[in-house]
């Protein structure tokens, strides 16, 4: 046999060996994706159509979420922040917020970007951020992938003033309320949803309980929450309200006991928790949560955030998150801070401008098209 010979049987020998190398497993190149951020999952979108047709995949796109949404997670858990004077969104990594001094703050490049433009966060549910532009104009929009929706107009007479965004899963569809009032009439509002899947805005029933005393609703356990006053003499006669997603009907969510005295009441979502912040101004802040929704004696005061200054007329939020180790991270007027109640220690976090608002969110594939979880269909109107 020549040397040209024995060259040119080598390839099939090559090809043979290799056949015989064993390949991993559907179901653990799947364990293994599902576990990988989304930047990394766009990119791996390119190795071959079976993994494109993969990571589109709606059970996959809900497999991931779940992983990604785990408290443990921290790698997929991000705090996104609107700054001043300029308006940009910056983000970053919620764990590296409570733990690293260098904090390495990503900007954002939001649909409908204008600089004399005001834009707000409505909400935050599974990866997508509903977000409100000069009072009129909504968009769902995935930070993540980029993705986003804008989204037609209610058609209301009455301007909206608030909103809430929060995820059906009985439809397993995305909507938003919007609900109008005209002064401090409890007759005069309007409330009215969306349905993502849809497309379309219908109109709900008469918000019961007065009208809404402040803020944007609070998405936990498939309703949005909302603060409704009755008597604006009265400094306390404050209503948390629920709106089903589901079946689109209203409830009433019983609050804490308080302590006696002045307070400011603010209502959030913590650890997936309803919370109430009572903030006994300038002496400390209590922050409650309702361990098992919609019972009463199940709100426990999670801890105490006192001030160390003159708050000179800001009020402690509802905090970011809390870590097992006792660290809460919450924005006093524009600055954030992250609270070691272990250690009573109150630490200024640096490396923001001024915070005009601060959400937090999961990273995902979540489409914010439709409910189906496919990235590829959306509009984009960056």
């Amino acid at each position: 046999m020549t040397l040209e010979d024995e060259h040119h049987q080598q390839p099939p020998k090559i090809i043979k060996k290799l056949q015989s190398i064993p390949t991993l497993l559907e179901e653990l190149i799947v364990e293994i994706l599902t576990r990988l951020p989304v930047e990394s999952l766009l990119r791996c979108k390119s190795v071959c159509k079976l993994w494109c047709s993969l990571i589109s995949d709606p059970h996959f796109i809900k497999s991931h979420l779940k992983l990604s949404s785990n408290r443990n997670n921290h790698a997929n858990h991000r705090l996104i922040v609107s700054t001043a004077p300029k308006i940009n969104f910056k983000t970053c990594n919620l764990y590296n917020v409570l733990y690293d001094k260098s904090i390495d703050a990503i900007e954002l490049v939001y649909p409908l970007k204008h600089p004399s433009k005001s834009v707000w966060i409505v909400g935050s549910c599974n990866g997508l951020l509903c977000i409100l532009v000069e009072n009129d104009t909504l968009f769902i929009w995935n930070a993540s992938t980029r993705r986003s929706n804008r989204l037609p107009k209610c058609g209301s007479k009455l301007m909206p003033r608030w909103y809430g965004f929060g995820y059906d899963t009985l439809t397993d569809d995305y909507k938003i309320v919007a609900i109008s009032c005209l002064l401090k009439t409890e007759h005069d509002t309007e409330v009215n949803i969306y349905s993502l899947k849809t497309g379309n805005w219908k109109k709900l029933s008469d918000l019961p309980h007065g009208i809404l005393f402040y803020d944007d609703g609070k998405f936990l356990d498939g309703a949005i929450h909302w603060v409704t006053k009755r008597d604006f003499s009265s400094l306390y006669s404050w209503t948390i309200v629920s709106v089903s997603l589901g079946n689109e009907s209203y409830g009433e969510v019983q609050q804490p006991v308080y302590d006696e005295g002045y307070k400011h009441l603010t209502l959030g979502v913590v650890g997936e928790k309803l919370c109430v912040v009572c903030d006994y101004l300038k002496k400390c802040a209590d922050v409650w949560v309702m361990k098992v929704y919609g019972e009463q004696d199940s709100w426990t005061k999670l801890v105490s955030v006192p001030y160390f200054s003159d708050p000179a007329g800001y009020q402690y939020s509802v905090p970011l998150c809390v870590s097992n180790d006792g660290k809460v991270l919450l924005q006093f007027g524009l600055k954030l801070l992250v609270y070691d109640s272990k250690n009573s220690l109150l630490l200024e976090i640096q490396n923001f401008d001024k915070c005009i608002e601060t959400y937090t969110y999961v990273e995902s594939l979540v489409s914010p098209d439709s409910s189906s979880g496919l990235v590829d269909n959306y509009v984009d109107v960056s």
